[in-house]
């Protein structure tokens, strides 16, 4: 897993490898994060697997119906990667 990360643009709190490359926004420009700064150690050893989601914004659309837990992870078709959601950030960050 890498250790820095950066936020997708568009969203409040999606945060993907620094090194992403892939074909969605991120804030090319902005700042790096740190996996300590984003408290990745405190993830659970044992995720929740959860559906698919089509794109990163879809994340942010949970809040309102199937709110998230922590620890529930969840692979991002548009991405290619799986994200898995942090309470202590209220926010996703990739793991794979």
């Amino acid at each position: 897993m890498s250790t820095a990360f950066k936020k997708m643009a568009g969203t409040s709190a999606v945060f993907v490898f620094a090194d992403y490359a892939g074909p969605s926004p991120v804030e090319r420009d902005g700042m790096i994060w740190q996996a300590e700064e984003l408290h990745i150690q405190e993830l659970p050893a044992t995720l929740q697997e959860k559906p698919a989601m089509a794109n990163a914004l879809a994340l942010e659309g949970l809040e309102e119906y199937d709110p998230p837990s922590h620890g529930d992870k969840r692979f991002v078709n548009s991405l290619g990667v799986t994200l898995a959601y942090n309470q202590r950030i209220r926010g996703w960050v990739q793991i794979t």
